[in-house]
């Protein structure tokens, strides 16, 4: 190996922007003056303030644009036994993306949201639609190579940053980053145990349903390349050529940057969430701008939940990937903006309210007034 690829090059992002404080106290109030007891609604209150310190208005605005980007990519560990799926089924689902025949695609449209591809590193040829930013074909063998060079790490990730720029300046309004790959979840695995601290066995899942002694092999794999892994920890450029992948890569890249340009981000599963812990890392305050869409079936997705401080919108023990539990949370999160935008207020309807000042609406737990309520994280 070459030295250039043992070392990685500086890749900084901007200062995150914090969420806006005045409008959040706005919605907790506004929510304090609907026509019902304060705090009765749940976690609907806790989303629908959230949004509106995210566009930095009360009472925030339904979303008119979001949009899914789903990134593909193949990886080298798939030939070693740790999917139940060939990797030829990476480039067979893009296709399938393509002509709507998709679980996300089904979603998004229930959801009222619109999907784009994004080949990475698809092991086989794709259209030009899909290929434009991809960097190559497949990603290394994590247990015993690295998944990129220097040069296609920063390539992946200047293409992750690119693609959340070119959707925030064509209007989308809320993001859902979305996977698909081959594989996929063992690098997921190996970047949610390298961050969180956590052994190979407590951290390795079914995946597509691999038998026992898939499972076996996928973890022996973790173990080896957690061990590579480990000698990077402290470098999110150089962790991610080593253990991620190209579409990893973007995904992670892509992620910070909507935080960066202050654009609401709906996580989905372990594989974004892997993506969304090295992100944090590139970016510091990148979580404030992501909700997390449901709870991945997948151990290592309440890890990820744990570590960056997020409560998930909703637990269905799906673990599909694609961005499918973000679309399946989205009508929650668009029934909590109209609920913040278009209840009455008690004023408006003639409806006499609450007899005790004290009545309290959406706030942390424990804290002596309306502050960021607990779907998000810490505040900033």
């Amino acid at each position: 190996m070459s030295t250039d690829q043992n070392q990685s090059g500086p890749i900084g992002f901007p200062a995150v922007p914090a969420p806006d404080e005045q409008a959040l106290r706005q919605a907790v109030a506004r929510h304090e003056q609907l026509t019902k007891p304060a705090g009765s609604l749940g976690r609907l209150e806790e989303i629908g303030v959230w949004v509106a310190s995210r566009q930095g208005n009360c009472p925030p605005r339904p979303f008119t644009r979001p949009r899914v980007v789903v990134f593909a990519g193949d990886h080298g560990i798939a030939a070693h036994g740790v999917s139940a799926y060939p990797s030829d089924v990476t480039g067979q689902m893009v296709s399938n993306f393509l002509s709507g025949g998709a679980a996300v695609n089904v979603l998004a449209t229930n959801a009222s949201a619109t999907v784009r591809v994004v080949d990475m590193s698809v092991n086989t040829d794709t259209p030009p639609v899909v290929s434009a930013h991809k960097v190559r074909r497949g990603s290394g063998a994590i247990d015993r190579e690295d998944a990129l060079t220097t040069d296609e790490v920063d390539a992946a990730i200047n293409a992750g940053r690119t693609i959340a720029d070119e959707e925030v300046d064509s209007g989308a309004d809320l993001l859902i980053a979305g996977d698909m790959g081959i594989g996929n979840t063992t690098p997921a695995a190996v970047l949610i145990a390298a961050l969180t601290g956590t052994e190979p066995v407590a951290v390795v899942g079914r995946g597509t349903g691999i038998d026992d002694n898939a499972w076996m092999r996928k973890t022996a794999a973790v173990r080896d390349a957690l061990r590579r892994a480990r000698k990077v920890l402290n470098d999110p450029v150089a962790l991610l050529r080593t253990s991620a992948g190209a579409d990893i890569a973007a995904l992670t890249a892509f992620l910070a940057q909507a935080a960066v340009r202050r654009t609401p981000v709906l996580l989905d599963g372990v594989v974004v969430g892997a993506a969304a812990l090295v992100a944090e890392e590139l970016a510091p305050g990148a979580r404030q701008w992501w909700l997390a869409g449901h709870r991945s079936a997948e151990p290592g997705g309440p890890l990820v939940l744990d570590h960056l401080d997020l409560t998930p919108v909703l637990d269905l023990g799906m673990r599909l990937g694609e961005g499918s539990g973000a679309l399946t949370a989205l009508p929650v999160v668009t029934a909590a903006v109209r609920v913040l935008g278009e209840m009455a207020t008690f004023a408006e309807a003639g409806v006499g309210g609450p007899t005790e000042p004290g009545a309290s609406g959406p706030t942390e737990p424990g804290a002596s007034g309306p502050t960021e309520p607990d779907a998000s994280g810490p505040t900033a």
